[in-house]
């Protein structure tokens, strides 16, 4: 009679729980696509949230996938930002791509880290965007590069140049800065073509 019972209440609890229907799962997103300057402005209110007194000292994209960092856009952007008052420094990351190679979508603080504050720069030099910068370094030996491989990745970094006190664009056509096959430099606040970098 036992068994009997743990039977029928086992038959009557399946029922409820396969009762639910199961919810289809998420259509992936696209990839969402930002210039410099747009992920810039994101990073930096986060950042603000940390250290009202913070000061960007980098910016820099990321290649992901097959998103190569065509049109002076790029999926996944990173900031690091000064804090004089706190003696620290902390990155934060903007993504706009669900990847196992990149951050989850949205913007991500990193760690805090001590920071003697030197090479951070006003908000104010950054009116050229990473497009317009582009646009700049293929006028200037990129435009040949693209046309041998149109599947070369393109990053971006965004640094201040203390001896010259300015703010730089230096737009890297390879894989990193040190096996590139170009790199060009563009000044950020003007859009004037700087130099190849050697």
């Amino acid at each position: 009679m036992r068994k009997l019972a743990l039977l029928v209440l086992s038959l009557a609890v399946i029922p409820g729980c396969t009762s639910n229907p199961t919810k289809p799962a998420a259509e992936p997103q696209p990839p969402q696509l930002l210039t410099g300057r747009s992920a810039f402005q994101h990073l930096y209110v986060a950042a603000r949230g940390w250290a009202p007194d913070a000061r960007p000292y980098q910016l820099q994209s990321s290649v992901v996938g097959d998103q190569k960092g065509a049109d002076g856009k790029a999926v996944v952007w990173r900031a690091a930002f000064a804090s004089a008052r706190l003696r620290a420094s902390k990155p934060y990351t903007w993504s706009g791509i669900d990847s196992p190679d990149a951050p989850s979508r949205g913007i991500s603080p990193g760690t805090q880290d001590p920071y003697t504050p030197g090479n951070d720069f006003d908000i104010q030099f950054l009116k050229i965007d990473s497009d317009k910068a582009l646009e700049v370094a293929e006028k200037h030996g990129g435009e040949k590069i693209h046309t041998q491989n149109a599947a070369i990745p393109i990053m971006y970094l965004l640094d201040w140049n203390r001896s010259e006190n300015q703010l730089v664009w230096h737009v890297i056509y390879g894989n990193n800065r040190n096996d590139a096959k170009l790199v060009a430099d563009v000044d950020a606040s003007s859009g004037a073509f700087l130099r190849k970098e050697d």
